[in-house]
């Protein structure tokens, strides 16, 4: 799988109608830059509001995935975002004309072919996967459904489709590399059963829909006047089954076309996770509904692991960079005002700086007697010890410098402190340094919580 983010060399458009709402479309794929992500625009619309092809923003799953941001929508987007992640594309901009994708066959193949004739270049940014950390289940009894995805270093994907139809049958399709995509996936139909069309014809459901854009499987005895009815509404001179149960508007390009198709389909709502997954996935009877809220689940944990990455990482039995007596020789605080034990991380760019909290902290005798809490002005003072660590033991000379204060803006106290906690303090700096001038974000973590925050401004002064 590739490191890099990608997006395409020059915009490509495609050209159709949309299946349910029988609207033409043009949709237009646009280069985008580095952690753009997939999004959709309305150029229709006043102000052209742009979708974010997120799980999160899935509003209707009844006859495909549709997404929404306030009155703006986009359906059936699952086979475009299908060509995108098949072919690793990370950034592309969308712009249609309409609320609904084009349908075109049926399948992503026509997208896919526009992509890459449009061209595909190599961004600098890193790409950024998510690796599935232990097995995540979804499961519906009541209709059968199961889904996991389990850890691998890499992409594979099994689905199995069984309805209880002798003309379909069970059926299987599996990739075990991405790759595989865009010769064995992309080309699959979508399809449905001649009871479902003629429900979805009675209510005039899919305006778009025509015998060249999906198979149709005969799962029960049909009259001829029933198929003379069906090739008037379709425009078609003769409308016959096949041996194989199969209306004669298509021939299969694969015997298990109906199960690619559905591998298709959990490609493309995945993709709303919003990060290519390494992970095997396993899939018994998706559907779309099960499909976004298999990714809502994949998402949660992924936000989840991101914020627990975010903590700051402790182990008391390791090394410091600097010690107490070392941290003193940088900074000009001394007892009772010094409140760094020791640092743990340094680099130019961020620190984190240890404190222990104990009862015997001289400033515990009066805030409060019989409550002690640390006060939130030195939870700040000891952010503003650590950023200065960070800033000054880059010097040559750091026991002829210190930093002052300039400006402290959006303090937030979120916990108490209070003896025996042991506080995790990260400053990073938000700005390079400018003549003396050091801009700094800072959270002090007690465990997994963030019990204080503030933007600080310092400037580093020669003593006299």
């Amino acid at each position: 799988m590739n490191s890099k983010q990608t997006t395409i060399k020059e915009p490509v458009t495609v050209s159709g109608v949309g299946l349910h709402t029988g609207e033409e479309v043009t949709m237009v794929f646009r280069p985008a830059p580095e952690n753009h992500g997939y999004k959709f625009r309305r150029v229709d619309l006043p102000h052209q509001p742009i979708i974010d092809a997120d799980v999160d923003n899935v509003v209707d799953l009844s006859r495909g995935t549709t997404l929404a941001k306030g009155d703006a929508r986009v359906a059936t987007v699952e086979h475009t975002l299908a060509a995108l992640a098949g072919l690793e594309i990370d950034n592309v901009l969308i712009e249609l004309d309409s609320q609904e994708t084009p349908i075109m066959d049926g399948s992503s193949q026509i997208f896919v072919d526009a992509l890459l004739k449009a061209g595909i270049v190599e961004q600098n940014a890193e790409r950024e996967y998510f690796e599935v950390p232990q097995n995540i289940h979804y499961s519906e009894p009541g209709r059968g459904v199961e889904m996991i995805a389990m850890p691998l270093d890499g992409y594979r994907m099994t689905v199995m489709v069984d309805y209880n139809s002798t003309v379909l049958g069970s059926q299987h399709a599996s990739i075990t590399n991405i790759h595989e995509f865009r010769k064995e996936i992309a080309s699959s139909r979508t399809f449905c059963f001649l009871h479902e069309l003629e429900e979805l014809l009675k209510h005039n459901l899919i305006k778009g829909g025509d015998l060249n854009n999906a198979i149709v499987i005969v799962d029960q005895k049909i009259s001829q006047s029933k198929l003379n009815e069906l090739a008037h509404l379709f425009n078609k001179e003769h409308i016959e089954v096949v041996e194989e149960g199969i209306l004669n508007n298509v021939k299969l390009r694969y015997q298990n076309e109906p199960a690619r198709h559905k591998l298709l389909d959990l490609i493309g709502d995945l993709a709303l996770v919003g990060v290519p997954i390494k992970a095997q996935i396993m899939a018994a009877r998706p559907g779309h509904a099960a499909n976004i809220a298999f990714a809502k689940k994949i998402k949660k944990i992924m936000q989840k692991q991101k914020r627990d990455s975010s903590l700051p990482y402790y182990d008391p039995n390791e090394k410091p960079i600097f010690d107490s007596k070392e941290v003193q020789r940088i900074l000009p605080h001394s007892h009772p005002f010094l409140l760094v034990d020791k640092i743990i991380e340094l680099s130019p760019k961020h620190v984190i700086g240890v404190k222990n909290v104990t009862i015997n902290e001289d400033f515990f005798r009066g805030h409060f007697p019989n409550d002690p809490i640390m006060p939130g002005v030195l939870q700040i003072e000891a952010m503003a010890q650590v950023g200065g660590v960070m800033i000054l033991s880059g010097l040559d000379d750091p026991e002829n410098y210190a930093t002052l204060f300039l400006k402290i803006e959006n303090a937030k106290f979120k916990e108490k402190v209070v003896p025996g906690d042991t506080l995790l303090i990260r400053m990073e700096l938000t700005a390079p340094v400018r003549r003396g001038i050091c801009m700094m974000k800072g959270q002090i973590f007690v465990g997994n919580k963030v019990v204080t925050e503030a933007e600080m401004m310092a400037q580093i002064v020669k003593k006299k």
